[in-house]
C-alpha cells in the first residue's frame, strides 16, 4: 500500500525525490504517513481536498482486497 501512496504522489509534485511515506501498522488498521516538501503540499491536497481523496478512495479500494482499514494522513 505504501508503494501506491508513494508512486502516486511522485508523479503528482515537482521534487520527487522529497516524498517520504512511512508505514504504521496497528492491531486492525494500517497507517500510511504520507510526507512532501512543503511547495508541493497543494498538488497532493489539491482544489477543495479533491486529489487526497482520490488518494484515500484508491488505497481502502486496494485494501479490501487484503481485508484491512487503510488510513492515509498527509503530514508537513
Amino acid at each position: 500500500m505504501g508503494e501506491l501512496v508513494k508512486l502516486i504522489a511522485k508523479s503528482l509534485v515537482d521534487s520527487p525525490e522529497l516524498v517520504e511515506v512511512n508505514e504504521v501498522e496497528n492491531k486492525n488498521s494500517l497507517v500510511i504517513e504520507l510526507k512532501v516538501d512543503s511547495n508541493d503540499m497543494g498538488k497532493v491536497i489539491g482544489k477543495q481536498g479533491r486529489i487526497a481523496k482520490a488518494i484515500r478512495t484508491l488505497v481502502k479500494a486496494a485494501a479490501t482486497k487484503e481485508n484491512k482499514k487503510v488510513i492515509v494522513e498527509i503530514m508537513q
